[in-house]
């Protein structure tokens, strides 16, 4: 591949979103698409998924009554959401699902052509559907397939580390209104040719030469650029997201791009082992809960029974909730089921214990017949009210114990070990509603990068979104390119763009600093900090040593083998680190603007009054203050340099949230705006 590589539109990642945009791209006529990835099974969309992973969509099935306008209510009345995103989310998701159905993923429908659904989490209707486990790994595997059907070119082993921009008033355009910078694509690692790298501390050394290129970089080179790379996976050292996944949020913070709603983050018991939510079935079968000291075996305890009071009874029917309430919700942390996600914090990060799921003996004490009706009545429905729990699991759900099998764990004759682990960042970058940034124009965020979600969003609505988003960004970078057929044949400006690795990235590859033990501490501070308690004072902190970590990183460097088959694979690591040091900046300086300005505990997090280590079992909380439901928060680097009079990086402000639109549907004029590409001048 040559040094710089062009295309018309720069996809950068490969999970259901992205490979959606490339497709859909393609299929609006946009004909030069090229995919970078780190690798098509790299993703969190092809390595996750749940007990039963579902896809939020319109009501498709039944009497019950649903439209766009009702579905966005759902989204807008969750709070912290803007109303045309939620309405543009709504009405594009029967298309979007209709899709994904007419290229093989395997959604049930009955005889008549009814796609069934049920309700999840934050759902008044039954809006939900699921192929299983693997929900989002078939909507990828039959997107690749379509993208090669349609001649989406894919750059695999590429790894991004920074966004390339330019002033907008340098670029001259009138499309750009509000936009001060423009993306021109971006700057890669190979690291497909390891060898290459074999001279890497020479050609750093080197530097000063003008005609000295490190050929290890790539710069992709486009008009467009669909940033999908994800959520913050790396961000948390307890996470759910698959291991491979770090996230690339920092590249487009650290390029300027405005971030919205960063401390609503989501989280959920998951097990460690291997990453996977122990949601639905894995606690309607009602497992044993067992705190072990770090050794994992002595000192066991059953630690949820005194958390409710010694009742047995009441513990089981908690733990059976959970499967429907999976997200730790502020709202049920005090009474609710949500008490076992604190409990099960307080034993792993405050007491420094290790927690596991028992599936093969009850817990001590428990009389099924003393259930709350709800779980009694499931159970007995389901011909699963005789213990222990693997014994219903086995009846309930089979698959469910296959699938630990399949990753070496045999629940059904070993203890499953969890924690309350990171899951989803409702938060991300800021868009409007074709999904466009709203201050850095040409970049397109969609899929979970895309702050496009609320305090509470519907369980399974994510994947939607992505869909949806992809859909927004493809058809109006098409009618963009309809409308000025210049842009096809136009070049990209080349004069702010790297002939050889920029400095500050030269001055990172040639130091002392692991970046392993430094990753290492930015997940141990996100973990006690930005979890699902907070404190003010913890947060303080925390962002002070954030900040001089990335001061020291910059300063010392990272050491990089010169030579080796990982290599090239380091440099990427290292300069990841960096860019994730800098994300968790973000982070922990919004979630303090948050705690600092009195929303109070709300979504997946509580606030509790300052104290030393965090602890919320003996601190009292902060209350959720509603005013801030109409609000959203948006988050952007302070200064060019990056840092503010005060020392914080990034500057922070609560804007109002849009409504949701009541645009004028009749029809004739409707058809006329259509035909005249007025749709696609956001309001």
């Amino acid at each position: 591949m040559r040094q710089n590589e062009y295309c018309d539109v720069l996809v950068i990642g490969s999970g259901a979103a992205g490979l959606a945009a490339a497709a859909r791209l393609k299929a609006e006529g946009v004909d030069d698409v090229l995919v970078l990835t780190e690798g098509l099974r790299c993703g969190t969309s092809i390595n996750t998924g749940s007990d039963k992973q579902t896809y939020y969509k319109l009501g498709l099935c039944g009497e019950d009554a649903d439209s766009p306008v009702r579905m966005a209510q759902t989204y807008f009345e969750a709070g912290a959401t803007h109303g045309d995103i939620a309405l543009a989310e709504s009405a594009l998701s029967a298309r979007c699902f209709s899709h994904l159905c007419d290229i093989g993923v395997p959604f049930p429908h009955d005889a008549y052509g009814q796609y069934a659904g049920y309700k999840t989490d934050h759902d008044p209707l039954r809006r939900a559907t699921s192929v299983g486990p693997y929900t989002s790994r078939e909507m990828c595997l039959r997107l690749i397939d379509e993208c090669r059907m349609r001649g989406v070119r894919f750059a695999e082993g590429f790894v991004a580390v920074r966004l390339l921009t330019e002033k907008a008033a340098e670029a001259a355009r009138s499309d750009m209104p509000g936009r001060p910078l423009r993306c021109l694509g971006a700057l890669a690692i190979d690291i497909n040719h390891t060898s290459q790298i074999s001279n890497l501390r020479s050609q750093i050394s080197n530097l000063k030469s003008p005609t000295h290129q490190l050929t290890t970089f790539r710069q992709f080179l486009a008009r467009d650029t669909i940033f999908a790379v994800g959520g913050p996976g790396g961000l948390y050292g307890r996470s759910v997201y698959p291991a491979g996944h770090t996230g690339g949020i920092g590249l487009a913070l650290a390029a300027g791009a405005r971030a919205r709603n960063l401390p609503l983050s989501q989280f959920g018991l998951a097990s460690v082992k291997f990453r996977w939510n122990v949601s639905g079935t894995y606690m309607q079968v009602l497992p044993r809960f067992i705190s072990t000291a770090a050794d994992g075996v002595s000192d066991a305890s059953d630690f949820l029974l005194p958390v409710f009071g010694g009742d047995a009874a009441a513990m089981a029917s908690a733990i059976f909730l959970k499967g429907y309430q999976w997200p730790f919700d502020a709202e049920k942390a005090e009474n609710g089921s949500s008490r076992i996600d604190l409990a099960v914090r307080e034993e792993t990060i405050v007491r420094g214990r290790r927690v596991f799921l028992d599936f093969r003996t009850e817990s001590p004490g428990l009389d099924v017949s003393r259930l709350s009706p709800e779980a009694h009545a499931y159970l007995a429905n389901s011909n699963a009210l005789d213990g222990p729990p693997i014994s219903r699991l086995e009846r309930m759900n089979p698959a469910a114990i296959a699938l630990y099998r399949e990753h070496n764990i045999d629940i059904a004759n070993e203890p499953l070990e969890i924690a309350l682990c990171s899951q989803h960042n409702n938060g991300g970058l800021a868009a409007d509603a074709w999904w466009q940034s709203e201050n850095v124009a040409h970049l397109w965020p969609i899929g979970e990068v895309n702050g496009s979600h609320g305090i509470r969003r519907p369980g399974g609505s994510a994947l939607n979104a992505g869909q949806v988003g992809a859909y927004r960004a493809a058809e109006a970078i098409a009618a963009a390119r309809r409308a000025d057929a210049a842009m096809h044949h136009a070049t990209v400006r080349t004069e702010t763009l790297y002939s050889s690795p920029p400095p500050e990235l030269a001055a990172l590859l040639r130091g002392t600093r692991d970046w392993r033990a430094e990753r290492h501490a930015i997940q141990a501070r996100m973990d006690e900090a930005a979890g699902p308690v907070r404190s003010e004072a913890v947060l303080k902190r925390a962002a002070i040593d954030a900040r001089a970590q990335l001061s020291a990183m910059r300063r010392d460097g990272f050491a990089i083998p010169a030579s080796g088959p990982a290599a090239a694979l380091e440099v990427a690591e290292a300069l990841r680190t960096e860019s994730l040091c800098l994300a968790s900046i973000a982070y922990l300086e919004a979630c303090l603007a948050e705690v600092r300005a009195g929303a109070g505990s709300r979504g997946s997090a509580i606030v509790v009054q300052d104290s030393a280590d965090c602890t919320a079992r003996d601190k009292a909380t902060v209350p959720e203050n509603q005013i801030f439901r109409s609000m959203v928060q948006e988050t952007e680097l302070a200064t060019p340099d990056g840092e503010s009079e005060s020392g914080a990086m990034f500057a922070h402000r609560f804007s109002p949230v849009r409504p949701i639109p009541c645009p004028d549907d009749w029809f004739e004029n409707v058809w006329r705006d259509y035909r005249e590409g007025r749709i696609f001048q956001t309001p």
